[in-house]
Protein backbone atom coordinates (compact mmCIF):
# COMPACT_ATOMS: atom_id res chain seq x y z
CA UNK A 1 0.00 0.00 0.00
CA UNK A 2 2.72 2.47 0.97
CA UNK A 3 4.69 1.59 -2.16
CA UNK A 4 1.69 1.95 -4.49
CA UNK A 5 0.83 5.40 -3.14
CA UNK A 6 4.52 6.41 -2.86
CA UNK A 7 4.31 7.47 0.78
CA UNK A 8 8.07 7.72 1.22
CA UNK A 9 8.63 9.69 -1.98
CA UNK A 10 5.91 12.19 -1.09
CA UNK A 11 6.86 12.42 2.57
CA UNK A 12 3.56 11.27 4.03
CA UNK A 13 2.10 8.53 6.21
CA UNK A 14 -1.20 6.83 7.06
CA UNK A 15 -2.05 9.33 9.79
CA UNK A 16 -1.58 12.37 7.56
CA UNK A 17 -3.52 10.75 4.74
CA UNK A 18 -6.40 9.77 7.03
CA UNK A 19 -6.64 13.26 8.52
CA UNK A 20 -6.45 14.76 5.04
CA UNK A 21 -9.20 12.45 3.74
CA UNK A 22 -11.39 13.21 6.75
CA UNK A 23 -10.85 16.95 6.31
CA UNK A 24 -11.82 16.75 2.63
CA UNK A 25 -14.96 14.82 3.56
CA UNK A 26 -15.97 17.43 6.14
CA UNK A 27 -15.37 20.21 3.62
CA UNK A 28 -17.54 18.42 1.03
CA UNK A 29 -20.21 16.90 3.28
CA UNK A 30 -22.62 19.80 2.77
CA UNK A 31 -23.45 18.34 -0.67
CA UNK A 32 -25.27 15.45 1.05
CA UNK A 33 -27.88 17.94 2.26
CA UNK A 34 -27.74 20.53 -0.52
CA UNK A 35 -28.00 18.22 -3.52
CA UNK A 36 -31.26 16.47 -2.52
CA UNK A 37 -32.88 19.83 -1.75
CA UNK A 38 -31.62 21.27 -5.03
CA UNK A 39 -32.70 18.38 -7.27
CA UNK A 40 -36.07 17.97 -5.53
CA UNK A 41 -36.73 21.69 -6.13
CA UNK A 42 -37.89 21.91 -2.52
CA UNK A 43 -37.51 25.69 -2.46
CA UNK A 44 -39.95 26.05 -5.40
CA UNK A 45 -43.59 25.86 -4.29
CA UNK A 46 -46.60 24.55 -6.21
CA UNK A 47 -44.80 22.19 -8.58
CA UNK A 48 -46.23 18.90 -9.82
CA UNK A 49 -44.67 16.03 -7.89
CA UNK A 50 -43.56 14.47 -11.18
CA UNK A 51 -41.06 17.31 -11.59
CA UNK A 52 -39.46 16.66 -8.21
CA UNK A 53 -36.84 13.99 -7.62
CA UNK A 54 -37.20 11.87 -4.48
CA UNK A 55 -35.01 13.38 -1.73
CA UNK A 56 -34.13 10.07 -0.11
CA UNK A 57 -33.13 8.51 -3.42
CA UNK A 58 -31.05 11.56 -4.38
CA UNK A 59 -29.34 11.43 -0.98
CA UNK A 60 -28.28 7.83 -1.62
CA UNK A 61 -27.27 8.61 -5.21
CA UNK A 62 -25.21 11.60 -4.01
CA UNK A 63 -23.39 9.57 -1.36
CA UNK A 64 -22.72 6.65 -3.72
CA UNK A 65 -21.56 8.87 -6.57
CA UNK A 66 -19.21 10.69 -4.19
CA UNK A 67 -17.95 7.41 -2.74
CA UNK A 68 -17.35 5.71 -6.09
CA UNK A 69 -15.84 8.84 -7.64
CA UNK A 70 -13.45 9.41 -4.75
CA UNK A 71 -12.42 5.75 -4.74
CA UNK A 72 -11.80 5.86 -8.49
CA UNK A 73 -9.67 8.98 -8.11
CA UNK A 74 -7.68 7.43 -5.27
CA UNK A 75 -7.10 4.03 -6.84
CA UNK A 76 -6.74 4.94 -10.53
CA UNK A 77 -5.16 8.42 -10.52
CA UNK A 78 -3.71 8.35 -6.96
CA UNK A 79 -4.59 11.99 -6.30
CA UNK A 80 -5.90 13.38 -2.97
CA UNK A 81 -9.03 14.74 -4.63
CA UNK A 82 -12.60 14.00 -3.57
CA UNK A 83 -15.49 13.88 -6.02
CA UNK A 84 -19.23 14.48 -5.63
CA UNK A 85 -22.15 15.92 -7.61
CA UNK A 86 -21.01 19.40 -8.56
CA UNK A 87 -22.48 22.68 -7.40
CA UNK A 88 -23.56 24.71 -10.41
CA UNK A 89 -24.23 21.64 -12.49
CA UNK A 90 -26.95 20.56 -10.07
CA UNK A 91 -28.40 24.08 -10.30
CA UNK A 92 -28.36 23.86 -14.10
CA UNK A 93 -30.02 20.46 -13.90
CA UNK A 94 -32.81 21.54 -11.54
CA UNK A 95 -33.49 25.16 -12.46
CA UNK A 96 -32.69 25.21 -16.18
CA UNK A 97 -33.29 21.71 -17.53
CA UNK A 98 -36.29 20.76 -15.35
CA UNK A 99 -37.82 24.04 -14.17
CA UNK A 100 -37.18 26.33 -17.17
CA UNK A 101 -37.13 23.90 -20.10
CA UNK A 102 -39.80 21.66 -18.57
CA UNK A 103 -37.77 18.56 -19.42
CA UNK A 104 -38.46 15.51 -17.21
CA UNK A 105 -35.68 14.87 -14.72
CA UNK A 106 -35.34 11.35 -16.14
CA UNK A 107 -34.30 12.87 -19.49
CA UNK A 108 -31.93 15.17 -17.62
CA UNK A 109 -30.23 12.12 -16.12
CA UNK A 110 -29.93 10.67 -19.62
CA UNK A 111 -28.12 13.87 -20.62
CA UNK A 112 -25.74 13.47 -17.68
CA UNK A 113 -25.13 9.85 -18.67
CA UNK A 114 -24.37 10.79 -22.28
CA UNK A 115 -22.00 13.57 -21.21
CA UNK A 116 -20.17 11.11 -18.96
CA UNK A 117 -19.80 8.57 -21.75
CA UNK A 118 -18.50 11.25 -24.12
CA UNK A 119 -16.10 12.39 -21.40
CA UNK A 120 -14.78 8.83 -21.09
CA UNK A 121 -14.20 8.67 -24.86
CA UNK A 122 -12.45 12.05 -24.84
CA UNK A 123 -10.32 11.00 -21.89
CA UNK A 124 -9.23 7.79 -23.62
CA UNK A 125 -8.71 9.32 -27.07
CA UNK A 126 -6.62 12.35 -26.14
CA UNK A 127 -9.12 14.78 -27.69
CA UNK A 128 -9.55 16.44 -24.31
CA UNK A 129 -6.33 18.44 -24.79
CA UNK A 130 -7.58 19.73 -28.14
CA UNK A 131 -10.87 20.90 -26.71
CA UNK A 132 -9.31 22.41 -23.59
CA UNK A 133 -6.84 24.36 -25.71
CA UNK A 134 -9.61 25.54 -28.06
CA UNK A 135 -11.56 27.36 -25.35
CA UNK A 136 -9.75 30.55 -24.31
CA UNK A 137 -8.77 30.70 -20.66
CA UNK A 138 -10.65 33.97 -20.23
CA UNK A 139 -13.96 32.31 -21.04
CA UNK A 140 -13.18 29.38 -18.77
CA UNK A 141 -12.72 31.82 -15.90
CA UNK A 142 -15.92 33.61 -16.88
CA UNK A 143 -17.95 30.39 -16.82
CA UNK A 144 -16.72 29.56 -13.32
CA UNK A 145 -17.45 33.07 -12.04
CA UNK A 146 -20.87 33.16 -13.70
CA UNK A 147 -21.89 29.89 -12.09
CA UNK A 148 -20.71 31.29 -8.77
CA UNK A 149 -23.01 34.32 -9.14
CA UNK A 150 -25.89 32.06 -10.17
CA UNK A 151 -25.41 29.80 -7.14
CA UNK A 152 -25.20 32.82 -4.81
CA UNK A 153 -28.43 34.17 -6.31
CA UNK A 154 -30.11 30.81 -5.65
CA UNK A 155 -28.88 30.84 -2.06
CA UNK A 156 -30.20 34.37 -1.47
CA UNK A 157 -33.55 33.31 -2.92
CA UNK A 158 -33.75 30.14 -0.85
CA UNK A 159 -33.14 32.21 2.28
CA UNK A 160 -35.79 34.77 1.19
CA UNK A 161 -33.13 37.46 1.55
CA UNK A 162 -33.92 38.29 -2.09
CA UNK A 163 -37.54 37.94 -3.22
CA UNK A 164 -39.56 38.60 -6.34
CA UNK A 165 -41.06 42.05 -6.87
CA UNK A 166 -43.61 43.01 -9.58
CA UNK A 167 -42.09 46.47 -10.01
CA UNK A 168 -38.34 45.87 -9.80
CA UNK A 169 -38.22 42.10 -10.52
CA UNK A 170 -36.27 41.48 -7.30
CA UNK A 171 -36.11 43.18 -3.92
CA UNK A 172 -34.85 42.69 -0.38
CA UNK A 173 -37.03 40.27 1.58
CA UNK A 174 -38.38 40.46 5.10
CA UNK A 175 -35.21 40.16 7.16
CA UNK A 176 -37.23 39.77 10.36
CA UNK A 177 -38.80 36.48 9.25
CA UNK A 178 -37.66 33.45 11.27
CA UNK A 179 -36.25 31.29 8.44
CA UNK A 180 -34.49 34.31 6.93
CA UNK A 181 -32.90 35.23 10.25
CA UNK A 182 -31.78 31.62 10.61
CA UNK A 183 -30.13 31.74 7.18
CA UNK A 184 -28.42 35.03 8.05
CA UNK A 185 -27.09 33.47 11.26
CA UNK A 186 -25.72 30.55 9.24
CA UNK A 187 -24.10 32.91 6.77
CA UNK A 188 -22.45 34.97 9.51
CA UNK A 189 -21.01 32.01 11.43
CA UNK A 190 -19.81 30.37 8.21
CA UNK A 191 -18.10 33.58 7.10
CA UNK A 192 -16.39 33.86 10.49
CA UNK A 193 -15.06 30.30 10.23
CA UNK A 194 -14.01 30.78 6.61
CA UNK A 195 -12.06 33.91 7.53
CA UNK A 196 -10.47 32.01 10.43
CA UNK A 197 -9.62 29.23 7.92
CA UNK A 198 -11.47 26.49 9.79
CA UNK A 199 -11.42 23.27 7.75
CA UNK A 200 -14.96 22.16 6.98
CA UNK A 201 -16.36 25.64 7.75
CA UNK A 202 -19.36 25.21 5.42
CA UNK A 203 -20.25 21.85 6.98
CA UNK A 204 -19.88 23.12 10.54
CA UNK A 205 -21.90 26.22 9.68
CA UNK A 206 -24.78 24.02 8.54
CA UNK A 207 -24.60 21.99 11.76
CA UNK A 208 -24.67 25.10 13.96
CA UNK A 209 -27.54 26.59 11.97
CA UNK A 210 -29.52 23.36 12.24
CA UNK A 211 -28.99 23.19 16.01
CA UNK A 212 -30.14 26.80 16.44
CA UNK A 213 -33.13 26.09 14.17
CA UNK A 214 -34.19 23.20 16.39
CA UNK A 215 -33.68 25.30 19.53
CA UNK A 216 -35.98 28.09 18.26
CA UNK A 217 -38.41 25.51 16.81
CA UNK A 218 -37.92 26.45 13.16
CA UNK A 219 -36.61 22.94 12.44
CA UNK A 220 -38.06 19.66 13.66
CA UNK A 221 -35.94 17.66 16.09
CA UNK A 222 -35.07 14.26 14.54
CA UNK A 223 -36.50 11.22 16.28
CA UNK A 224 -33.36 9.24 15.46
CA UNK A 225 -29.93 9.75 13.97
CA UNK A 226 -29.07 6.39 12.42
CA UNK A 227 -31.49 4.50 10.20
CA UNK A 228 -31.57 2.12 7.29
CA UNK A 229 -30.41 3.43 3.94
CA UNK A 230 -33.25 5.14 2.00
CA UNK A 231 -34.68 3.48 -1.10
CA UNK A 232 -32.76 4.50 -4.22
CA UNK A 233 -35.15 2.79 -6.66
CA UNK A 234 -37.09 6.00 -7.55
CA UNK A 235 -34.01 7.31 -9.37
CA UNK A 236 -31.83 4.23 -9.97
CA UNK A 237 -31.66 3.41 -13.68
CA UNK A 238 -34.05 6.23 -14.64
CA UNK A 239 -31.40 7.54 -17.03
CA UNK A 240 -32.07 4.53 -19.27
CA UNK A 241 -35.88 4.84 -19.34
CA UNK A 242 -36.21 7.34 -22.18
CA UNK A 243 -33.31 5.83 -24.10
CA UNK A 244 -35.03 2.45 -24.32
CA UNK A 245 -38.67 3.60 -24.43
CA UNK A 246 -38.54 6.61 -26.76
CA UNK A 247 -35.03 7.24 -28.10
CA UNK A 248 -36.28 9.57 -30.84
CA UNK A 249 -37.35 12.09 -28.20
CA UNK A 250 -33.66 12.66 -27.50
CA UNK A 251 -32.94 13.71 -31.09
CA UNK A 252 -33.44 17.43 -30.41
CA UNK A 253 -31.20 20.48 -30.39
CA UNK A 254 -32.33 21.19 -26.84
CA UNK A 255 -31.10 17.80 -25.62
CA UNK A 256 -27.81 18.35 -27.47
CA UNK A 257 -27.32 21.70 -25.71
CA UNK A 258 -28.00 20.03 -22.35
CA UNK A 259 -25.38 17.34 -23.00
CA UNK A 260 -22.84 19.90 -24.24
CA UNK A 261 -23.39 22.10 -21.18
CA UNK A 262 -22.95 19.21 -18.75
CA UNK A 263 -19.85 18.11 -20.66
CA UNK A 264 -18.36 21.58 -20.98
CA UNK A 265 -18.74 22.68 -17.37
CA UNK A 266 -17.56 19.36 -15.94
CA UNK A 267 -14.68 19.21 -18.42
CA UNK A 268 -13.14 22.51 -17.44
CA UNK A 269 -14.18 22.51 -13.81
CA UNK A 270 -12.36 19.21 -13.40
CA UNK A 271 -9.27 20.39 -15.25
CA UNK A 272 -9.08 23.56 -13.15
CA UNK A 273 -9.57 21.69 -9.88
CA UNK A 274 -6.94 19.07 -10.74
CA UNK A 275 -4.34 21.69 -11.57
CA UNK A 276 -5.15 23.83 -8.53
CA UNK A 277 -5.08 21.00 -5.98
CA UNK A 278 -2.06 19.28 -7.55
CA UNK A 279 -0.14 22.55 -7.51
CA UNK A 280 -0.99 23.09 -3.84
CA UNK A 281 0.17 19.56 -3.03
CA UNK A 282 3.42 20.00 -4.98
CA UNK A 283 2.52 17.23 -7.43
CA UNK A 284 3.01 19.19 -10.66
CA UNK A 285 6.08 18.33 -12.74
CA UNK A 286 7.43 20.92 -15.18
CA UNK A 287 4.02 22.67 -15.17
CA UNK A 288 2.37 19.42 -16.26
CA UNK A 289 0.00 17.19 -14.34
CA UNK A 290 1.22 13.58 -14.12
CA UNK A 291 -1.48 10.96 -14.74
CA UNK A 292 -3.89 13.67 -15.95
CA UNK A 293 -5.58 11.19 -18.27
CA UNK A 294 -6.28 8.81 -15.38
CA UNK A 295 -7.70 11.63 -13.27
CA UNK A 296 -10.04 12.74 -16.06
CA UNK A 297 -11.03 9.13 -16.66
CA UNK A 298 -11.86 8.67 -12.97
CA UNK A 299 -13.95 11.83 -13.04
CA UNK A 300 -15.89 10.74 -16.14
CA UNK A 301 -16.50 7.25 -14.73
CA UNK A 302 -17.90 8.88 -11.59
CA UNK A 303 -20.31 10.96 -13.70
CA UNK A 304 -21.63 7.83 -15.43
CA UNK A 305 -21.99 6.07 -12.07
CA UNK A 306 -23.82 9.04 -10.55
CA UNK A 307 -26.20 9.27 -13.52
CA UNK A 308 -27.10 5.60 -13.17
CA UNK A 309 -27.82 5.98 -9.44
CA UNK A 310 -29.75 9.19 -10.05
CA UNK A 311 -27.89 12.46 -9.57
CA UNK A 312 -26.48 15.33 -11.60
CA UNK A 313 -22.90 15.45 -12.87
CA UNK A 314 -20.19 14.25 -10.48
CA UNK A 315 -17.00 16.29 -10.57
CA UNK A 316 -13.74 16.94 -8.73
CA UNK A 317 -14.10 19.21 -5.70
CA UNK A 318 -11.87 22.20 -5.08
CA UNK A 319 -12.68 21.68 -1.38
CA UNK A 320 -10.07 18.92 -1.62
CA UNK A 321 -7.56 21.70 -1.07
CA UNK A 322 -8.63 21.64 2.59
CA UNK A 323 -7.48 18.02 2.82
CA UNK A 324 -4.19 18.88 1.13
CA UNK A 325 -3.68 21.69 3.62
CA UNK A 326 -4.21 19.11 6.38
CA UNK A 327 -1.48 16.88 4.96
CA UNK A 328 -3.00 14.73 2.19
CA UNK A 329 -0.62 13.96 -0.67
CA UNK A 330 -1.80 10.68 -2.20
CA UNK A 331 -4.85 8.81 -3.40
CA UNK A 332 -5.11 7.05 -0.04
CA UNK A 333 -6.75 10.23 1.30
CA UNK A 334 -9.37 10.00 -1.46
CA UNK A 335 -10.08 6.41 -0.46
CA UNK A 336 -10.71 7.59 3.11
CA UNK A 337 -13.05 10.27 1.77
CA UNK A 338 -14.93 7.73 -0.32
CA UNK A 339 -15.39 5.31 2.57
CA UNK A 340 -16.73 8.13 4.77
CA UNK A 341 -19.37 8.92 2.16
CA UNK A 342 -20.46 5.27 2.31
CA UNK A 343 -20.69 5.51 6.10
CA UNK A 344 -22.81 8.66 5.73
CA UNK A 345 -25.55 6.59 4.04
CA UNK A 346 -26.72 5.41 7.45
CA UNK A 347 -27.34 8.95 8.77
CA UNK A 348 -30.21 9.83 6.44
CA UNK A 349 -32.57 10.99 9.26
CA UNK A 350 -30.36 14.05 9.62
CA UNK A 351 -31.01 14.90 5.97
CA UNK A 352 -34.74 15.28 6.31
CA UNK A 353 -34.54 18.01 8.95
CA UNK A 354 -32.36 20.19 6.74
CA UNK A 355 -34.25 23.14 5.24
CA UNK A 356 -33.42 25.63 2.46
CA UNK A 357 -32.58 28.19 5.16
CA UNK A 358 -29.80 25.87 6.37
CA UNK A 359 -28.33 25.18 2.94
CA UNK A 360 -28.62 28.76 1.64
CA UNK A 361 -25.39 29.94 3.37
CA UNK A 362 -23.51 27.05 1.76
CA UNK A 363 -24.71 28.12 -1.69
CA UNK A 364 -23.72 31.73 -1.04
CA UNK A 365 -20.24 30.85 0.24
CA UNK A 366 -19.55 28.40 -2.61
CA UNK A 367 -20.54 31.20 -4.97
CA UNK A 368 -18.02 33.51 -3.32
CA UNK A 369 -15.30 30.89 -3.81
CA UNK A 370 -16.17 30.46 -7.48
CA UNK A 371 -16.21 34.15 -8.43
CA UNK A 372 -12.56 34.43 -7.41
CA UNK A 373 -11.91 33.56 -11.06
CA UNK A 374 -12.87 37.16 -11.92
CA UNK A 375 -9.38 38.28 -10.99
CA UNK A 376 -7.89 36.24 -13.84
CA UNK A 377 -9.89 37.97 -16.60
CA UNK A 378 -8.20 40.72 -18.67
CA UNK A 379 -10.83 43.40 -18.13
CA UNK A 380 -8.71 46.11 -19.78
CA UNK A 381 -9.05 44.36 -23.15
CA UNK A 382 -12.56 45.11 -24.37
CA UNK A 383 -12.64 42.23 -26.84
CA UNK A 384 -12.15 39.90 -23.87
CA UNK A 385 -14.19 41.84 -21.33
CA UNK A 386 -17.42 41.89 -23.38
CA UNK A 387 -17.89 38.12 -23.96
CA UNK A 388 -16.59 37.31 -20.47
CA UNK A 389 -18.98 39.81 -18.87
CA UNK A 390 -21.92 38.51 -20.91
CA UNK A 391 -21.18 34.94 -19.79
CA UNK A 392 -21.09 36.05 -16.17
CA UNK A 393 -24.07 38.44 -16.07
CA UNK A 394 -26.53 36.47 -18.19
CA UNK A 395 -26.31 33.33 -16.06
CA UNK A 396 -28.10 34.81 -13.02
CA UNK A 397 -30.22 37.31 -14.99
CA UNK A 398 -31.57 34.70 -17.43
CA UNK A 399 -31.66 32.05 -14.69
CA UNK A 400 -29.77 29.77 -17.05
CA UNK A 401 -26.14 28.67 -17.11
CA UNK A 402 -26.52 27.51 -20.70
CA UNK A 403 -27.81 30.91 -21.85
CA UNK A 404 -24.84 32.68 -20.29
CA UNK A 405 -22.38 30.35 -21.99
CA UNK A 406 -24.19 30.67 -25.32
CA UNK A 407 -24.26 34.49 -25.37
CA UNK A 408 -20.63 34.83 -24.35
CA UNK A 409 -19.45 32.27 -26.88
CA UNK A 410 -21.37 34.03 -29.65
CA UNK A 411 -19.77 37.39 -28.90
CA UNK A 412 -16.22 36.07 -28.46
CA UNK A 413 -15.36 35.46 -32.15
CA UNK A 414 -17.13 38.69 -33.11
CA UNK A 415 -15.16 40.91 -30.73
CA UNK A 416 -11.89 39.12 -31.45
CA UNK A 417 -12.36 39.55 -35.22
CA UNK A 418 -13.14 43.25 -34.78
CA UNK A 419 -10.02 43.62 -32.63
CA UNK A 420 -7.87 42.12 -35.38
CA UNK A 421 -7.08 38.98 -33.38
CA UNK A 422 -8.44 36.49 -35.91
CA UNK A 423 -5.43 34.18 -35.61
CA UNK A 424 -6.13 33.62 -31.90
CA UNK A 425 -9.58 32.14 -32.55
CA UNK A 426 -9.57 28.36 -32.69
CA UNK A 427 -11.80 26.76 -35.40
CA UNK A 428 -13.75 24.99 -32.65
CA UNK A 429 -14.89 28.40 -31.37
CA UNK A 430 -16.41 29.14 -34.79
CA UNK A 431 -18.25 25.83 -34.58
CA UNK A 432 -19.58 26.76 -31.14
CA UNK A 433 -20.61 30.17 -32.51
CA UNK A 434 -22.81 28.45 -35.09
CA UNK A 435 -24.17 25.90 -32.60
CA UNK A 436 -25.23 28.59 -30.14
CA UNK A 437 -26.79 30.76 -32.85
CA UNK A 438 -28.91 27.75 -33.80
CA UNK A 439 -29.62 27.24 -30.09
CA UNK A 440 -31.32 30.63 -29.87
CA UNK A 441 -33.13 30.21 -33.18
CA UNK A 442 -34.63 26.79 -32.52
CA UNK A 443 -34.85 26.65 -28.70
CA UNK A 444 -35.16 30.17 -27.38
Amino acid sequence: MKKYFEFEKLGTNYRREFIGGLTTFLAMAYILAVNPIMLSLEAVPDLPEAMRMDKGAVFVATALAAAVGSLFMGLIARYPIGLAPGMGLNAFFAFTVVLTYGIPWQVGLTGVLFSGIIFIILSLSGLRELIINAIPAQLKYAVGAGIGLFITFLGLQNADIIVGDPNTLVALGDLSAGPTLLAIFGLVVTVIMMVKKVNGAIFYGMIMTTILGMFVKLIDVPTKIVDKVPDVSPTFGAAFDVFFQDPMSLMTTQFLVIVITFLFVDFFDTAGTLVAVATQAGLMKEDKLPRAGRALLADSMATVTGAIFGTSTTTSYVESSAGVAAGARTGFASIVTGLLFILALFFSPLLFIITPAVTAPALIIVGVLMVSALGNIEWTKFEIAIPAFFVIIFMPLSYSIATGIAIGFIFYPITMLLAGRRKEIHPIMYAMFIIFILYFIFIK
